[in-house]
């Protein structure tokens, strides 16, 4: 009896411990042109990252920033499962949640006029590795990305 009780505390506690990582809002944004850094964690991918296991390539603009802002709110409705918190010129902040778990992903772009680039960060908030999750978003955000800017250029 006593095993089963453990048993039962060790995963209320495990469960109460990703519930409270998962609901912690990180601290984000951009500064001096620089995402925030990724911690050593291998739960998340950046364009500005010297990590190669975590390093993602920056996508180039579209026509000019307002275009370029346009196909990323596309390609992020197009993927699903998020909501965008922040939305400015030249930033944009998604949460996406996975379906079964309910995880939370912290995704960033960030839109460099000067380089015409969209720097890109997501994170996990819950776990130590995301399984490569990240890595896959990014993929797939990519390709809807780049799907749009073919429509918009037809």
């Amino acid at each position: 009896m006593w095993f089963v009780l453990l048993i039962l505390a060790l995963v209320a506690v495990a469960f109460i411990a990703i519930y409270t990582q998962n609901a912690r809002v990180p601290e984000l944004g951009h500064e001096n042109g620089r995402l925030k850094p990724l911690s050593k964690d291998p739960n998340g991918v950046s364009t500005q990252t010297d990590d190669p296991a975590k390093q993602v390539q920056p996508w180039a603009f579209k026509a000019d920033q307002k275009s370029t802002l346009q196909a990323i709110l596309q390609a992020v409705e197009l993927y699903g499962k998020a909501e965008v918190i922040t939305q400015r010129d030249d930033y944009l902040y998604v949460v996406f949640v996975t379906p079964l778990m309910r995880y939370r992903d912290d995704a960033e772009f960030y839109l460099d006029a000067q380089t015409q680039r969209v720097h890109f960060r997501s994170k996990s908030r819950a776990g130590k590795s995301d399984l490569g999750l990240n890595q896959k978003r990014f993929a797939r955000l990519t390709e809807l990305y780049n799907q749009v800017a073919d429509t918009a250029a037809q």
